[in-house]
């Protein structure tokens, strides 16, 4: 961060130094909260929007701040005199707790999330908001669900839940102590990017099939639904299953989550092979988003948002054809690639190509944008992320953990991610892990000798 001038209170915190301006969209939750005493102040709305203020006034600065666009260039402005407060809004439904948690599980944003516009920064559009908040409550005091959503440009999702963990800790320790002003937070606030230039390596070079570039004027209607309707199934790995993937990861030598995703490229591969034996030669594609903090030295503190995607791809043939060992291996190499120095060369290639556009638009030319693949269609695709290590249910508010969290439904076929559930620990595997797949609906995962393994939640 780098402050305009001494007497200045504004700050700016840029996004185009980084992959973060692709992800102008809205990532939407909903949290579940049971109240089985039935207790009174019950997720207080005033002490919710109270902390959170704090939080963002006083930790996260940026959440209260606007985008300006210049140039190439996009910034988070924020002034310590003036605060663009993230808005709350509450209802309360005659509903009663299964109720309610069906809506959750069935992902029905339009009841529980907050509306937001279009995340799509523009410089006539410099004020949307950072963060939303609806807090749903039943008039039987059974439950509360928590709604939010928050711009993807701003944070991953290892900075955003970190967030929501530290808004959690604040809050329970107003409870009783309204007048504190001094906050034991369980995570370092995380806001702006580093300096990466020191990972330059001239000598090397990558091609990013991890982004397509498509016609500028056909690139929304990669965001349209195709023929084919796409719906979510949820698969469970049981602890079980767990301790036997990871000891056949081992033996291949990869990680679990590798192996993990080796399975599912596989098994959905076959499925479509199946389903359509044309499409053998044509492209079968994995891609997933990497966190490079520890790789290349990067501080969560440090960094909000250096999620960058990494691909491989092969004939859908070439897939049904290989075993699982060398699957894994080809998922193995495709993240271990992300190198500080494949780091770079992915943001400057994404700089490149934004310099390429915004001229194309300065001169009203029909030029080419850039768009991550797993947007694109294709005939076979597993593109997956996985959020199993994040604090999704270190958000005691109060009233204990959720009951459970709901991850968005991405409506993108191949899109697949992997989802803890409440007491699950990555280092022990001692709780089930969740799987949300989306897929055409005509495609049955339980005739896949690999995916029918797992125990199927829901569709």
């Amino acid at each position: 961060m780098t402050t305009d001038a001494p007497e200045s209170t504004e700050t700016r915190y840029s996004i185009s130094n980084n992959v973060s301006y692709l992800y102008q969209v809205y990532c939407s939750y909903m949290l579940v909260y049971k109240n089985d005493t039935k207790a009174d102040g019950f997720f207080d709305p005033e002490l919710l929007k109270k902390s959170l203020n704090i939080l963002v006034r006083q930790y996260y600065k940026p959440v209260a701040g606007w985008f300006q666009v210049s140039g190439e260039d996009i910034d988070v402005v924020f002034d310590s005199n003036k605060f663009n407060d993230p808005p709350i809004t509450t209802q309360t439904l005659d509903i009663d707790y299964e109720t309610v948690s069906r809506h959750v599980y069935d992902s029905n944003i339009e009841l529980l999330v907050p509306a937001a516009p279009s995340g799509v920064i523009k410089p006539e559009n410099p004020n949307i908001p950072m963060f939303l908040v609806k807090a749903t409550y039943l008039e039987s005091n059974e439950a509360m669900v928590l709604g939010v959503t928050y711009h993807h440009s701003l944070m991953d999702g290892t900075a955003f839940w970190m967030f929501m963990a530290n808004w959690s800790a604040l809050c329970k320790q107003l409870h009783g102590q309204s007048n504190l002003t001094e906050f034991d937070l369980p995570y370092p606030p995380t806001f702006g990017f580093p300096d990466i230039g020191h990972l330059h390596d001239p000598s090397k070079t990558f091609e990013h099939t991890e982004y397509s570039l498509v016609d500028a004027d056909q690139c929304f209607k990669e965001f349209q639904p195709g023929a084919e309707k796409i719906v979510e199934t949820i698969l469970e790995v049981s602890v079980e299953q767990q301790h036997a993937l990871r000891q056949q990861a081992r033996d291949i030598g990869v990680s679990f989550t590798e192996l993990l995703c080796a399975v599912l490229w596989k098994g959905t591969n076959g499925l479509r092979l199946e389903l359509n034996p044309e499409i053998g030669s044509e492209s079968s594609l994995y891609s997933c988003a990497v966190n490079p903090r520890a790789r290349v030295g990067v501080s969560s503190s440090l960094c909000a948002s250096p999620v960058i995607n990494t691909s491989c791809e092969r004939t859908v043939s070439e897939i049904a054809a290989l075993d699982l060992r060398d699957i894994a291996r080809l998922v193995h190499e495709a993240i271990d690639k992300c190198s500080g120095d494949y780091l770079f060369s992915s943001f400057d290639f994404l700089h490149q190509q934004r310099k390429q556009e915004l001229y194309d638009e300065r001169n009203n030319q029909i030029g080419k944008k850039l768009m991550l693949v797993y947007v694109c269609r294709k005939p076979v695709k597993c593109t997956v992320s996985s959020s199993r290590t994040f604090p999704i249910y270190n958000t005691d508010y109060g009233f204990g953990a959720p009951e459970y969290v709901r991850p968005p439904f991405l409506p993108f076929d191949g899109c697949m991610r992997i989802w803890p559930t409440p007491l699950y620990d990555a280092r022990s595997s001692k709780a089930p892990l969740q799987i949300y797949v989306s897929l055409p609906e005509n495609v049955d995962l339980s005739q896949s000798p690999l995916l029918a393994q797992f125990k199927c939640c829901a569709n």
